[in-house]
């Protein structure tokens, strides 16, 4: 299962079940969907909601669980489209939800059903690690309806959007930076430049002052990820076409994540690598008072 698409709109060549169709098709896509059918009356049915897998954002789950189907009904007919609502609960905590609205109608087999999303919420796309939600702050919202642009092929609005929130973020993903350095004891040197480079007001500047301004594990494959980043947003700035700012911001998005998973993963080693050496010190001082 994966619940994401690289296109505004899809249709799918063959039937497939209602399962694949809920999860992995964005709004204004169209299927024909062949699974169980229950019958009203002579020529009225509805389809039959079996669970689905999705990622579930509570903090009890944060991974891919079953949802199991709550309320609604989807009702199909031969002669006209019908419209209805479907919604789904977490079957793991039993709190998150999500609901599905679809236009229906049966085929003259009777056996398949054509079926148009015509939207969900909480909106189509994948699921966004937490830690970059955390490194971002404030602009959540804004990297969200990026993804969701990036997720419909929309790449000079992914750009924008994703650029407004590096900018926008400047400070603060630096300083998360400068955690990183104080808890590996970094040179004074790299920490000023990095102080320094938050504080400077002009993104370009402050970008070119942190260029071998960084710790080494949270290096890209020997990169400094701002570096980067600033090359990424400086070629977009200039881009002609759609498809080049797209392919530009999946490389925003995805240096983006790598940063964020790199500064979470630092700074929770250098975390339970303190409190196991002062639980160790503690033990050590006990045994040597006789305690």
């Amino acid at each position: 299962m994966s619940e994401g698409s690289s296109t505004a709109t899809l249709a799918a060549d063959k039937p497939i079940d209602l399962k694949h169709f809920l999860e992995d098709f964005p709004p204004e896509s169209s299927a024909e969907v062949l699974d169980k059918l229950l019958k009203y009356h002579d020529d009225s049915y509805a389809l039959a909601p079996g669970p689905i897998q999705l990622h579930c954002d509570s903090p009890d789950c944060d991974g891919i669980h079953w949802f199991d189907h709550s309320e609604g009904t989807i009702y199909a007919a031969p002669d006209k489209w019908k419209a209805g609502t479907v919604v789904y609960i977490c079957r793991h905590c039993e709190r998150s939800w999500k609901a599905f609205a679809l236009y229906a109608k049966l085929k003259e087999d009777f056996k398949t059903v054509a079926v148009y999303k015509i939207g969900e919420y909480p909106p189509f796309g994948p699921h966004t690690p937490s830690r970059v939600i955390t490194l971002i702050g404030p602009d959540q919202d804004l990297f969200l309806k990026g993804r969701r642009a990036e997720n419909r092929s929309l790449g000079i609005g992914a750009f924008a959007y994703y650029r407004r929130v590096v900018e926008n973020q400047k400070d603060r993903i630096i300083q998360e930076i400068e955690k990183v350095g104080r808890r590996l004891n970094a040179k004074p040197e790299m920490l000023a430049t990095l102080e320094a480079a938050r504080k400077e007001t002009q993104f370009k500047k402050s970008m070119e002052m942190v260029k071998d301004a960084i710790p080494e594990s949270l290096l890209i494959s020997g990169h400094n990820p701002l570096t980067l980043l600033h090359t990424a947003l400086s070629r977009g700035l200039h881009a002609q076409d759609d498809a080049t700012c797209l392919g530009l911001a999946r490389d925003i998005r995805i240096v983006l994540t790598d940063l964020a998973e790199k500064i979470s993963a630092a700074l929770k080693e250098q975390t339970e690598l303190t409190q196991a050496l002062s639980r160790i010190l503690q033990e050590n001082s006990k045994k040597e008072s006789g305690a």
